[in-house]
Formats: C-alpha cells, sequence, structure tokens
C-alpha cells in the first residue's frame, strides 16, 4: 500500500505527462523524475507508459487536424528503429550515460540557438538529419523517456507554427509509446501492480492532457517558443546532473 504522500506525487506526475500530450513541451519528462521521488526510476518509467499510451489517445484526437506529414513520414521509422536497438540493448546500456549524452547535446543545442538568434536560417525537413534524430529520440525514447530533446534539435530549426510542431509532437510519440508496449512486456516491466497504479493514475493525466491544449491554443506564439527552448535547456541539465555519477566514474544500474 502506498501512502497519501506516494499518490499525490504520483498523481502529479500523471499530470505532468497528459499537460505534455496536450500540447505543452518536454513537461512529460518531469513526469519520471517526479515520480522516482517515491519508487525506482525503472518502476516510474514502467508504471508511466501506460499512462503515456492512454494520454496519447486523447492527444490524437485533439491535434488531428494540426501536424507536419512529411517530418512523421521521415521519423516514425526512424524512431521504429530506434526502438529496436533500445530494446536489443537494454541490459547493456547504461542509462545515465544516454541521459548525459542527451542532457549534453540539449543544452549546447539551446546555447547556441540563444548565441545565434535571428541569424539562425530556417531548416526545412530533411532525410538524413530526420533519420539520425529520429533514431536517437526512439532511443532515448526507449531507455529513459527522454526523447524530447533530439526530437526538438531536428523540429525547431524548422520554425514550424506552435500548433503544428504541438501535433507533430503528440502523434510521433503516440506512435513511439505504442511500439515500446511489446518490448516492455517483453523485458517484464508491465506487471500487473504497475499497471493497476497506471489505472488509478488515469483520470488525473486525460485531464491534464485537454488542460494543456487549452493552454496551447492560447498562448502567444513566441512565448511558446521562448518556453519550449527555455524546458528544452533546463531537462537537459537536470539529466546531465542526474547522471554526474558518470564524471565521478561510479557504477550506474541499466534503466
Amino acid at each position: 500500500m502506498f501512502d497519501f504522500q506516494t499518490w499525490a506525487i504520483a498523481a502529479v506526475a500523471a499530470g505532468f505527462v497528459g499537460l505534455s500530450k496536450g500540447g505543452l513541451p518536454v513537461v512529460g519528462m518531469l513526469g519520471v523524475p517526479v515520480l522516482a521521488l517515491t519508487m525506482s526510476p525503472v518502476r516510474a518509467a514502467a508504471v508511466l507508459l501506460p499512462i503515456y499510451v492512454l494520454s496519447d489517445v486523447f492527444g490524437l484526437w485533439a491535434y488531428r487536424r494540426h501536424y507536419d506529414r512529411r517530418n512523421l513520414r521521415i521519423l516514425v521509422p526512424a524512431a521504429a528503429a530506434g526502438i529496436f536497438v533500445g530494446w536489443l540493448t537494454a541490459r547493456r546500456v547504461s542509462e545515465a550515460h544516454v541521459a548525459l549524452l542527451v542532457g549534453l547535446i540539449g543544452v549546447a543545442f539551446c546555447l547556441n540557438a540563444w548565441w545565434r538568434r535571428k541569424r539562425m536560417a530556417v531548416r526545412p525537413a530533411d532525410v538524413p538529419r530526420g533519420v539520425f534524430w529520429g533514431t536517437i529520440t526512439g532511443f532515448t525514447s526507449f531507455v529513459s523517456h527522454s526523447g524530447g530533446p533530439p526530437y526538438q534539435m531536428y523540429v525547431l530549426p524548422q520554425r514550424l507554427d506552435k500548433m503544428t510542431f504541438a501535433g507533430t509532437s503528440t502523434i510521433l510519440f503516440a506512435i513511439v509509446n505504442a511500439l515500446k508496449l511489446l518490448p516492455y512486456w517483453q523485458l517484464g516491466q508491465l506487471s500487473v501492480g504497475n499497471l493497476g497504479l497506471a489505472v488509478w493514475l488515469a483520470p488525473f493525466a486525460v485531464g491534464a492532457v485537454f488542460a494543456g491544449y487549452w493552454l496551447t491554443r492560447r498562448i502567444n506564439e513566441k512565448l511558446f517558443f521562448r518556453v519550449v527552448y527555455f524546458a528544452l535547456f533546463l531537462v537537459s541539465l537536470r539529466l546531465i546532473w542526474g547522471a554526474r555519477h558518470v564524471f565521478l566514474g561510479a557504477g550506474v544500474s541499466p534503466g
């Protein structure tokens, strides 16, 4: 049995997942770290995966008219390949090393964007970069639910409008999360206990999806993308901090 504090923290984590599916970028990545305050990160990721999938259903409906078809055609197959690699290497790859790599790339990307600002040229969707970043997105999403930064590093330079950006993100990660179900089950991470907790948390996530969609439609577009970059920077720093054991040479268990 969980105490009230554990349930409350779990509800907040589920709400973060729902908000991200409603269109608020990167917020969903806070779910696992928050829930890991009360349980192991591995179990936290397993508990939240069904929440991601359920929230995706409502996110898909909300953004059914807002997405970039070319990006999805490039990113979905690449992300599927990344998930497959993550599945094959799940017991060999340290989550800390993956988090460190993603965090360093995210911080470098944000600093470069802020430094260059208006001088940064618009880069439309292209296959080589899309396959590269899409594969990393799938891999990091499988290993640590941290596919957001690699995805954004590919899509943000395209300067899509906010609704298309949010909708493309929602649809891509809905597919990614669905593809992760079988590997997670095969690895024994979708236990009855975890699924039971996920069912209890589902209403919090679903309500947050619609709250996120409402906020995304009303927030100023420039402010929206400032939040995207700032959130990406903070989450990247958090990933680096969480992987600080790598710098110290300490062993970290795979995630």
